[in-house]
């Protein structure tokens, strides 16, 4: 004989049904029957509000789907969309995407709130932990790979535009093993 579940199990259960998601050509739509389910993931710093839907961007949909929390469906035919299917796609029209993505995953893993960059090479805006929603972006982050090149000129342009918001600038590296190294840059002057 089964035991009846108890009201904490069932909304447990209820937490950890997936989310579905529509892929689009350049993001990922979340469009749940539920507003609690849009705003619960736009309030901890995940996609656009987009007339009571979410969109996505998809190094934010490759971490939820890699944790379990959205499925991801194509349109036409209706099917799911796996990591490695999801990930190409992205890959498709931004040749840093694996960079971008590991940054995302491993400021994510660390308890940060990351969102989209400014442009001139900021991949991201972090806030502190606790801070999203409440303050704005202490961190801009500037991602490479290891052994990419990157002059001199692109990060001071990137430094002094960073500098002119009152951010601090982090360059994160991919290292060959997968692993990302976080440097503040400053300025220095020579005299």
């Amino acid at each position: 004989m089964t035991q009846p579940r108890s009201k904490t199990e069932v909304t447990r259960n209820a937490e950890f049904k997936k989310i579905e998601a529509l892929l689009r050509e350049k993001d990922i739509l979340v469009s749940s029957e539920e507003a609690e389910v849009t705003e619960r993931l736009s309030s901890r710093g995940y996609g656009v509000p987009e007339n009571e839907k979410l969109t996505l961007s998809f190094y934010e949909a490759l971490f939820l789907l890699s944790k379990g929390i959205i499925e991801v469906k194509s349109k036409k035919p209706k099917k799911k969309i796996g990591f490695e299917t999801l990930l190409q796609r992205y890959q498709s029209f931004e040749k840093n995407a694996w960079v971008k993505y590991l940054i995302y995953r491993d400021l994510r893993s660390r308890g940060y709130v990351a969102r989209e960059g400014f442009g001139l090479g900021i991949d991201f805006r972090v806030y502190e932990r606790g801070e999203y929603g409440k303050e704005t972006a202490t961190y801009l982050i500037f991602g490479i790979q290891e052994g990419q090149p990157v002059t001199v000129e692109e990060l001071a342009r990137a430094l002094k535009y960073v500098q002119s918001l009152k951010k601090k600038l982090v360059l994160a590296v991919l290292n060959r093993r997968g692993e990302v190294v976080y440097y503040s840059i400053s300025q220095l002057t020579l005299k």
